[in-house]
């Protein structure tokens, strides 16, 4: 059976599916972790649970650039909507940045810097999905992904993070980076996904 035929096949099926369940109804006041969201500012809890995922929290374009050229990440992929505010600054400090991602040229890209739908305090976590991250597989495919989220756009915990969820066929949780321990119990990160990941603050 062919691509088309196999896509056609489950259009068919999920055409006629009834309207998504519902959400199921829980106490949010003991769903979430209290000692992971000590400090008062949000970027704050976010910024040292994002670390403790391996993340790495950044405020600065400059600190951005430095680290892309510090760990020879020169070429990648920039958002058009960030490359005013972001891209150019890295152009000037000496790397190559593309605003139009090709998937066949994929092993190119050292760097893909997308929007962040937002991002979880509670769990240092970034989330991704289809309506502001443009090309997905820039997010996923290179070494380093810089997610760009504003201070408005952080959750407090993952219930606030739900409730938020709206209408995008696909969402994404990065908490930190792409991880596997599947082959003897050893965590191996950046098998399946991005080695480092990034949480850029504008």
């Amino acid at each position: 059976m062919s691509r088309s035929q196999i896509f056609s096949k489950i259009r068919e099926t999920t055409d006629n599916l009834a309207e998504k369940t519902a959400y199921p109804t829980y106490e949010t006041s003991v769903m979430h972790s209290n000692v992971k969201l000590k400090q008062a500012d949000l970027w704050d809890a976010f910024a040292e649970n994002f670390k403790a995922v391996n993340g790495r929290p950044m405020n600065s374009v400059q600190q951005l650039a430095e680290f892309l050229d510090g760990n020879n990440q020169r070429v990648g992929y920039c958002d058009p909507e960030l490359f005013d505010s972001i891209g150019k600054a890295l152009v000037a400090a000496g790397l190559k940045v593309e605003t139009t991602y090709d998937r066949d040229r994929y092993d190119d890209y050292q760097f893909g810097i997308t929007r962040a739908t937002g991002a979880i305090a509670e769990s240092g976590s970034l989330i991704i999905d289809d309506f502001k991250t443009t090309y997905r597989l820039a997010a996923l495919s290179p070494w380093v992904h810089v997610g760009v989220l504003k201070k408005s756009e952080i959750h407090r915990t993952i219930p606030d993070a739900i409730a938020a969820f709206g209408d995008a066929p696909n969402i994404i949780w990065c908490t930190g980076p792409s991880k596997t321990a599947d082959v003897e119990g050893i965590l191996i990160e950046g098998v399946h996904g991005p080695g480092e990941q990034i949480a850029l603050l504008v």
